[in-house]
C-alpha cells in the first residue's frame, strides 16, 4: 500500500497479547509410552484386559468393551485349547488325530473371517479385527462345553452321557450365539440384522456339532 512506508509508530506504545496459538490442554498421558514401563506391568495389564473381555462374554450385554480395545490373544488361546481337546477323536484307529488340530483351527478362523466379510459387505460399522475379536472371544462357552464333555466321557459313553453332553453343548451354543449377537447386532443396519445373525448361528452350530459328536479313541 503506498504511503505506509512513511508511517512511524511511537516507541512508547506497549505491545500486549499472546503470540502462541493454543492447541488444547496437554495431558500427562500423551507422554506415556509402554516402552517406559517394566515388561511385567505390560503383561499384567494385557492379562487384565483379556480377563475383562472374558467376563463380558460370561455376562453378555450390550457393551463396547470388546470393540473398543480389541485383541486376538484371547481368541487364539481359546482356538488352540478347543483344537487340542478335539484332537484324537477320529473313528479311524489308524489316525493319530494329528490333522484334526489343523482342521479345527482352520474351521474356526476361516468361519470367523467369512462372517466378518459378510458383516462388512452388508454395511457393518465395526472393523475387520473388531469382529474377529468378538467372534473369537464368544467361543469361550463352547470351549467350556468341550471340557465338560471330556470329563463326562471319562465315565463312559452311553445314553445318559449323551443326554448330559447334549444339554451342556446346547446351552453353551445358545450362550455363544446370544453373546456374539449382543455385541455385533447394533453395528448392522436394522433391516439386515437377520442376514448377519444367520451365519453366526451356523458358525457356532458347526463347532457345537463337532463337540457333541466327539468320541475319544
Amino acid at each position: 500500500f503506498p504511503g505506509l512506508a512513511d508511517v512511524s509508530i511511537p516507541q512508547d506504545i506497549p505491545v500486549e497479547g499472546e503470540i502462541t496459538v493454543p492447541v488444547g490442554s496437554h495431558s500427562p498421558d500423551e507422554d506415556y509410552s509402554t516402552l517406559d514401563e517394566p515388561v511385567k506391568d505390560t503383561i499384567m495389564r494385557d492379562l487384565k484386559a483379556v480377563g475383562k473381555k472374558f467376563v463380558h462374554v460370561m455376562y453378555p450385554r450390550k457393551s463396547s468393551a470388546l470393540l473398543r480395545d480389541w485383541d486376538l490373544w484371547g481368541p487364539l488361546v481359546l482356538c488352540v485349547s478347543l483344537a487340542l481337546m478335539l484332537q484324537g477323536g477320529s473313528a479311524d484307529s489308524k489316525d493319530d488325530g494329528g490333522p484334526q488340530f489343523a482342521e479345527v483351527f482352520v474351521i474356526i478362523w476361516f468361519g470367523a473371517v467369512v462372517i466378518t466379510l459378510n458383516s462388512k459387505l452388508l454395511g457393518g460399522t465395526i472393523s475387520f479385527f473388531q469382529s474377529l475379536c468378538v467372534l473369537g472371544y464368544c467361543v469361550m462357552p463352547l470351549t467350556v462345553a468341550m471340557l465338560v464333555c471330556r470329563l463326562v466321557l471319562l465315565a463312559g459313553a452311553g445314553t445318559v452321557s449323551f443326554i448330559i453332553r447334549l444339554i451342556v453343548v446346547g446351552a453353551m451354543f445358545g450362550w455363544s450365539t446370544l453373546a456374539s449377537t449382543a455385541f455385533l447386532a447394533d453395528s448392522q443396519p436394522p433391516n439386515r440384522k437377520a442376514l448377519v445373525v444367520y451365519p453366526i448361528f451356523l458358525f457356532y452350530f458347526v463347532i457345537s456339532w463337532m463337540i457333541l459328536t466327539f468320541t475319544p479313541q
